[in-house]
């Protein structure tokens, strides 16, 4: 059951942001390149720590309420964030910032963060699915054993990945951007 959440979980996510993007590159936008471009890589600030985990735990959290609002706030907030992060690559296209630089300066933590985002999805839909499938017949019991623990490892690996995701976007990301960025200017 655990790979039909993760799937379920991904496929939200994914499809809010395909419409995010598409939806905001069909938007004019109300920010200026030269607000936004006039400010060199060399500037920018890396984030701090504990600012991007405390955001990220609420994501996470919220994520989890789905075990009581019967997977509503998980589906909402995988909405949400699928939807954000897509509006986000398409402005930040629109003002002018190159693929590279947009990758560079999300891929380090993405590919946790992105990935922990779905699998605590799939854990805010894990109880509610296995009720549906006890009050649809399907099985005898309410919850097993077995769904709690599968519950318990989607929730568990999730968090990890958060946490990784926060210390590489507050201690990494901006590191490897200006690192990559500026060995290709000197080129």
């Amino acid at each position: 059951m655990k790979n039909k959440l993760v799937f379920t979980s991904a496929a939200i996510y994914l499809f809010l942001f395909i419409f995010g993007f598409t939806i905001t590159n069909f938007t004019s936008t109300e920010i200026k390149p030269k607000n936004i471009l006039g400010a060199p890589l060399s500037n920018l600030q890396p984030p701090e720590f504990l600012s991007i985990l405390n955001s990220n735990l609420l994501v996470w959290i919220y994520l989890h309420l789905g075990i009581v609002t019967f997977g509503s706030s998980t589906l909402i907030n995988l909405s949400y964030n699928g939807f954000t992060f897509g509006s986000i690559i398409s402005k930040s296209l629109q003002i002018g910032l190159r693929t590279k630089e947009i990758l560079l300066l999300t891929l380090p933590h993405g590919i946790f963060e992105i990935p922990a985002i779905i699998i605590a999805g799939a854990a805010g839909f894990k109880i509610p699915y296995e009720i549906t499938r006890y009050l649809a017949g399907k099985k005898e019991q309410i919850l097993t054993k077995e769904d709690i623990k599968e519950y318990l490892t989607l929730a568990l690996i999730s968090i990890v990945l958060i946490v990784i995701a926060a210390w590489i976007e507050a201690n990494v990301t901006l590191k490897i951007a200006k690192t990559m960025l500026n060995s290709t200017k000197s080129i």
